[in-house]
């Protein structure tokens, strides 16, 4: 791992259940610095946290589990169902995320910078930090099998999951660079190999 603050920002995206954070190993397995939003606001709704103590008060006690910990199940099938629920979760939880994004970005050392943000295009906050936009792009029908079998969610759930994101085409439209998942993870190593020879080449630049 380089020991000097990246210079060379990159925002990973792509939609639900289309590999990231798979990708983003590979990334981080060559050098790269990479930041999981996913990670972030995990952190940011831990038990005890200003931001659970601010859901809790939206959205009611009935979403916590016995432990005092986020029942995060609940909470994603009710904002995936209703839009206006789901505003109002991110009205509270992006701009902790990006708090705690910017804290973990100083910190950060690597060859470059891989932030992984599955909302980049949905939340509009993070493109001025980045140079680049990788996507992830799996076919719909792919991610909705990948997600049935992760989340043990029926079809219909998995489907709504995916509308309540931007769609594929809105992705691909303001990539730079893009990664195809789309059969065995065999095929994402050469991919990501000569994308990070170019965000090296780019890096010195």
């Amino acid at each position: 791992m380089d020991d000097r603050q990246p210079r060379l920002w990159i925002g990973l995206t792509g939609g639900i259940a289309s590999g990231k954070s798979t990708v983003g190993k590979l990334f981080e397995d060559r050098g790269a610095a990479v930041i999981d939003a996913d990670a972030a606001a995990h952190d940011i709704l831990a038990p005890g946290s200003d931001g659970l103590k601010k859901v809790v008060s939206r959205f009611g006690a009935e979403f916590l589990n016995p432990d005092g910990s986020l029942d995060r199940a609940a909470l994603r099938r009710l904002v995936f169902s209703d839009a206006q629920e789901r505003k109002a979760l991110e009205a509270i939880t992006h701009p902790l995320i990006m708090q705690e994004i910017q804290r973990r970005i100083t910190r950060a050392r690597g060859l470059y910078l891989i932030l992984m943000i599955p909302l980049l295009i949905e939340t509009g906050r993070y493109k001025g930090l980045v140079q680049r936009i990788l996507v992830v792009d799996t076919p719909e029908e792919l991610q909705i099998e990948r997600l049935m079998a992760r989340d043990g969610v029926s079809e219909e759930q998995a489907w709504q999951s995916l509308r309540a994101q931007s769609s594929r085409t809105q992705r691909l439209e303001i990539a730079d660079d893009v990664i195809v998942n789309d059969c065995a993870i065999e095929a994402l190593t050469p991919q990501v190999v000569r994308l990070h020879e170019q965000y090296i080449s780019l890096s010195r630049q």
